[in-house]
């Protein structure tokens, strides 16, 4: 459901889309790719999962088709960014390479229209258990696979009721404790880093949990996933940062399109992203 004007904007972000993986919501990321014309997309890790393909051989035609979005959008002059997290460490092997407009790199410094310095990076480096135990990670990954499929359950009787996509996964993450202090740790070590390296800010990914937030004046970016939240992030031409709740976006769309079609005057219409 591709909106007829795409959004235009000058950076797109994304991250843990884990094609190969039966959780990965590709049909909404595809509609999100055909709605955006961007001049940098990054791709900020665990876009393909290969501990999950290596475990349960998983690749439906929808998942082709987003990497080959993401290709054509190369192919017609957007640079593409790839930095590969730990589900695609594989990929870390190509670090330094370009092919034509995509380029692989570890980490990358992005600046942005208004003079920003954004350090672009997974976070895996930044996740004890997956530097610490390797085994415990597998196990991790195992059980949040588990929990995303009771999440498949709960959101189909949700729509037997027109309720929203909800998710279980997400909800259960942040009334942990542990998880909440883990999540914590996790985006402050990140931000310390950035100010190391001279940047103004840090975009990472790989905990799943979309935020834009500031600490200690350096800001701290999620761009989330597109397994449980299908989110990303953009950068609009004056250097504005904003996440999108894709998901949100496509009901709102659908709401639209409802009414311009019962609307005989043809007025109702969303605004403008770039107006808003």
């Amino acid at each position: 459901m591709s909106r007829q004007k795409p959004i235009r904007v000058r950076s797109v972000w994304i991250s843990d889309v884990h094609l190969g993986f039966k959780g990965c919501q590709a049909e909404s990321l595809l509609d999100f790719l055909h709605s955006v014309e961007t001049e940098y997309l990054f791709l900020v890790g665990d876009i393909v999962d290969f501990w999950s393909i290596k475990k349960t051989p998983y690749w439906p035609q929808s998942h082709t088709n987003v990497i080959r979005s993401i290709l054509g959008k190369a192919k017609h002059n957007t640079k593409v960014i790839y930095i590969p997290g730990n589900h695609d460490e594989q990929m870390r092997d190509c670090l330094g390479h370009r092919f034509g407009n995509l380029e692989i790199h570890r980490d990358y410094m992005h600046n942005t229209a208004d003079g920003k310095k954004l350090l672009v990076m997974h976070g895996d480096e930044f996740d004890v258990i997956i530097k610490h135990s390797r085994l415990l990670a597998k196990l991790g990954s195992w059980a949040y696979e588990k929990l995303l499929s009771l999440n498949h359950i709960v959101n189909k009787f949700r729509k037997l009721f027109n309720l929203s996509y909800w998710s279980l996964a997400a909800f259960l993450k942040y009334k942990v404790k542990n998880a909440v202090s883990y999540i914590s740790s996790f985006e402050d070590a990140l931000a310390h880093f950035a100010e190391e390296r001279g940047a103004d800010g840090v975009v990472c990914g790989h905990i799943h949990h979309a935020e834009i937030r500031e600490i200690d004046n350096l800001l701290y970016c999620n761009d989330g996933d597109w397994v449980e939240s299908c989110t990303a992030m953009f950068e609009h031409a004056d250097g504005k940062l904003e996440l999108v709740h894709w998901i949100e976006e496509q009901e709102l769309q659908a709401q639209a399109q409802t009414l311009a079609t019962t609307d005989a005057s043809g007025d109702s219409k969303l605004p403008d992203r770039e107006a808003a």
